[in-house]
C-alpha cells in the first residue's frame, strides 16, 4: 500500500509534473496491491488483488494513464521467478512471490485492445509465461450489447465477447477490464463473463443504463487445483 511509485524500476512518472517532495510520499498503488494466502486441501493460493487508477480523467501528461500501466506492471514483476529486492510491503519484507501458485483478481482499468489505456502493461500481462491469459472469458451479453448500443464499440478491434464493463458509447464504449488471471499451475476448467443476453431472464440482473447494480459484469473461472484428481475451486 506505501511503496512508492518512483521506486518502481521503469516507473513512468510523468516528467515535470511532480515536485521532488511529492514524489517522496506519492504511493504506486491508488488503493492497495493484496496478496491473500488461500489455503485449499493441501495447496496455498495467493490471490493478488488490486484496482489501478483508471486511465484518464487527466491531461496530456497522462498521470492516470502512466499510473494505471504501473500499477498493473507491478503484478507483472511480482509473480517473475526472480527475486526482487526493490519490493518492499508495509510490514517491511522484501521479495516477490517466487514460484507459488496465484491468481490475479481486479477491475484492471486496462483494455489489451481498445480504450485509453496504455495497453502495453496488460498485453505483457496477459502473455506472461507464468500467467493464464487465454482462453479469456466470454459472454452472450456483451458481444449482443456492443451491437445493439454502436457508437465507438463498432469501432473497437477486441471481441466484443469478451467485454466485461458496459461504458458510454459516446466514450470509451464496452471494454475488457476485469479479470481473473491464474497461474500456469492451475489448469482452467472453464470460465465466463455474467452478461446474459437480453432474452435471458437473469439479463434483469445487469440491464442497462442505469443500471441495477454496477457497469462492471462477474468475470468467474474455474481452476484445478493440486493436479489432475485435485479439486475445483471457482475464483469471481
Amino acid at each position: 500500500r506505501k511503496f512508492r511509485w518512483k521506486d518502481l524500476p521503469g516507473a513512468k512518472l510523468p516528467e515535470g509534473w511532480y515536485s521532488p517532495a511529492a514524489l517522496e510520499v506519492l504511493r504506486l498503488s491508488s488503493k492497495n496491491h493484496a496478496d491473500v494466502p488461500i489455503a485449499i486441501g493441501g495447496t496455498t493460493v495467493h490471490l493478488l488483488a488490486s484496482h489501478p487508477t483508471p486511465p484518464g480523467f487527466d491531461g496530456p501528461e497522462d498521470r492516470n494513464g502512466r499510473r494505471n500501466h504501473d500499477e498493473i506492471r507491478f503484478w507483472e514483476l511480482y509473480v517473475g521467478a526472480e527475486p526482487q529486492p526493490w519490493i518492499v510491503d508495509d510490514a517491511g519484507r522484501r521479495g516477490g512471490l517466487g514460484t507459488r501458485p496465484f491468481v490475479i483478481a481486479g477491475d484492471l482499468n486496462a483494455d489489451p485492445s481498445d480504450g485509453n489505456s496504455m495497453g502495453g502493461a496488460i498485453g505483457r500481462l496477459l502473455g506472461h509465461p507464468r500467467v493464464q491469459g487465454e482462453p479469456a472469458p466470454r459472454s452472450a451479453g456483451g458481444a449482443e450489447q456492443s451491437k445493439l448500443q454502436g457508437g465507438v464499440n463498432l469501432k473497437h478491434a477486441g471481441d466484443p465477447a469478451q467485454d466485461t464493463a458496459d461504458f458510454n458509447e459516446r466514450g470509451p464504449g464496452n471494454l475488457r477490464v476485469d479479470y481473473v488471471l491464474p497461474s500456469v499451475d492451475l489448469p482452467i476448467v472453464a470460465s465466463g463473463v455474467f452478461w446474459p443476453a437480453s432474452s435471458d431472464p437473469l439479463f434483469r440482473l445487469v440491464g442497462t443504463h442505469p443500471f441495477p447494480v454496477s457497469d462492471h459484469r462477474l468475470v468467474w473461472v474455474d481452476v484445478r487445483i493440486g493436479g489432475t484428481r485435485g479439486r475445483d475451486a471457482t475464483v469471481p
